[in-house]
């Protein structure tokens, strides 16, 4: 409520209290959400609720497999219905991968799936290199989810969601497809009047300072991105850093279950997840660690007051 929302409410405030000056009495202010009586003098800052309708809060769930423990991430579900966010992005790894065995891949995508059917709120995919480690996997991602690269927008933000392994090949860091380049393109000009851009993809493209990133597909998405205000997600390398790159903040995630020393902030190696929340001049970011995050029966006890009714009536017999 920082522009007419909040003017309102200067009003109804100043209304209320010039009631009050002849009065003597609080005034009730019905403010949106929010109804209060509102006096001279009142026990708060004041009255400009953090509840604009356009800022939203997202999580973001990071490396489960290359080398997955298990526990972790079925964990980190439970703390997030906790939470209650209004959707999970990915940024890939979600199976261990790496065969050409379709039962295998079957197993591991109905685990997986099993998982995060637990969730409360909507749930977005995106494609690791153990996702997708072969062509058969790749057929086999379309198979089963149809588009490897997608976008959707919410509160006039653009979600753009990447593959690197369009097509997998050995020898290669990552691989983005001239047809991805093209969409991801068309789609970003399409939609150049959104507020924020959030990129997410599996592999940290800028980290690979020994490719070309023309040749492997990222420069030219990179390069529409520059007239816009957006932030990129990835993951794979299993360690937490934040770059600033181009005047914009690009993240690489740590793990949600994925191999790691967990040697702790310093390193950038724990398990996480990301608190996103959406504002009018950027995401907020909160890394939220596993262990930080305890449902209400962290500590339960038992009622005193019955023991104490219960004394009170043997003293009365």
């Amino acid at each position: 409520m920082k522009n007419i929302t909040l003017t309102m409410l200067v009003v109804s405030v100043l209304a209320a209290v010039t009631v009050i000056a002849v009065t003597g009495a609080p005034t009730a202010v019905d403010q949106g959400p929010l109804s209060i009586d509102v006096d001279e003098k009142n026990p708060w800052t004041d009255l400009d609720l953090n509840n604009q309708s356009k800022d939203f809060q997202f999580v973001i769930v990071t490396d489960r497999t290359g080398g997955r423990r298990p526990g972790i991430f079925t964990s980190a579900i439970e703390r997030i219905n906790l939470l209650q966010p209004e959707f999970v992005v990915s940024v890939g790894d979600l199976i261990q991968g790496g065969t050409t065995d379709p039962g295998q891949w079957a197993l591991e995508w109905s685990e997986f799936q099993s998982k995060v059917e637990q969730l409360d709120m909507p749930f977005f995919y995106c494609a690791g290199n153990h996702d997708i480690s072969n062509l058969p996997m790749s057929k086999e991602w379309h198979r089963k989810f149809g588009r490897s690269y997608y976008s959707f927008e919410y509160h006039n933000c653009l979600f753009l969601i990447l593959n690197t392994e369009d097509v997998p090949e050995r020898g290669k860091p990552y691989q983005i497809s001239a047809e991805q380049q093209a969409w991801a393109i068309d789609t970003l000009k399409n939609n150049a009047d959104v507020r924020w851009t959030i990129v997410l993809l599996h592999k940290p493209t800028w980290t690979y300072p020994e490719a070309d990133p023309a040749t492997l597909g990222w420069q030219s998405i990179e390069d529409a991105l520059q007239d816009r205000p957006y932030t990129v997600f990835a993951g794979h390398k299993h360690a937490y850093a934040k770059y600033m790159r181009k005047g914009r903040e690009y993240y690489m995630l740590a793990t949600t279950g994925g191999a790691s020393k967990l040697t702790g902030l310093a390193d950038g190696r724990f398990d996480h997840f990301v608190w996103v929340t959406m504002k009018d001049d950027g995401p907020v970011v909160a890394n939220l660690l596993l262990d930080g995050v305890q449902d209400g029966d962290v500590r339960v006890l038992k009622d005193p007051m019955p023991a104490r009714r219960n004394r009170a009536k043997a003293a009365a017999e």
